[in-house]
């Protein structure tokens, strides 16, 4: 499974950000599942 939100403002949450893949349940269902978050924080806005 892949999730994978950008353009997420620092004072909300990543609800606010902009889904670019959609969020799916690993698969499959049983088991052992590892779950890896990555973040960056942009200082600025680019041009």
């Amino acid at each position: 499974s892949d999730w994978l939100v950008t353009d997420i403002p620092g004072s909300t949450g990543a609800s606010f950000g902009q889904e670019i893949v959609c969020y799916e349940n690993p698969r499959p269902a049983v088991g052992i599942h590892r779950f890896i978050f990555v973040l960056f924080r942009q200082l600025g806005r680019q041009t």
